[in-house]
């Protein structure tokens, strides 16, 4: 098995991304998204309920739903990771993520990506970059899937060592886990900082 992950600047870039890997035969149970959700994009579904009322809470609480989306979008769960604050999950990594939480472990998502193969600067660098308003898609497939989800994610997703070379020229040297959520005005401008 081999783990290949993208940041996506933009929900609606991962959103396509996840639905050209599944049109490439992708099966869902091999995909994982992690979006930041500070500007509660996410907290209502179709319904025009509350998510958050129906269960998904601080730390917990996968089950909402996402209106509008098929299949693993309709999935979402909220969370929220130490450092990032709250985000809306799906998938294999956001279960493993979640297990790291409630059991107590450190860097929930870091940790889900390095035990799952991804390089440990990497997976710095995607955690800051959900941190910072961005989307995580995960793929863990064999050899010639993960190759192939590889193009797919490539076309509009963002190169990592790119972004830790952009995110090193402030300063930034790991994503700290016991810094402050960003504010929805300090996400609006790091998303405007990257923005096509």
């Amino acid at each position: 098995m081999r783990t290949v992950s993208r940041l996506f600047d933009s929900y609606e870039l991962a959103r396509q991304a996840v639905a050209d890997l599944k049109a490439d035969g992708i099966p869902e149970s091999d995909i994982s998204l992690v979006s930041n959700n500070v500007d509660k994009r996410h907290d209502s579904d179709a319904d025009g309920v509350d998510d958050r009322a129906e269960g998904a809470g601080t730390g917990a609480g996968v089950g909402a739903t996402l209106g509008g989306a098929a299949g693993l979008l309709t999935g979402l769960g909220m969370l929220a990771i130490p450092g990032v604050g709250p985000v809306v999950a799906a998938g294999w990594l956001a279960t493993t993520a979640l297990g790291a939480l409630a059991g107590g472990a450190a860097g929930g998502v870091i940790g889900a990506l390095t035990q799952a193969g991804v390089d440990e600067e990497d997976a710095h660098v995607y955690a800051e970059g959900v941190r910072r308003g961005g989307t995580l898609v995960t793929v863990r497939a064999e050899e010639d899937v993960a190759a192939r989800a590889d193009t797919i994610l490539g076309r509009s997703g963002v190169v990592a060592s790119a972004r830790r070379d952009a995110y090193r020229e402030s300063g930034w040297s790991r994503f700290d886990e016991t810094a402050d959520p960003l504010s929805q005005e300090e996400i609006d401008k790091e998303r405007n900082r990257y923005s096509i």
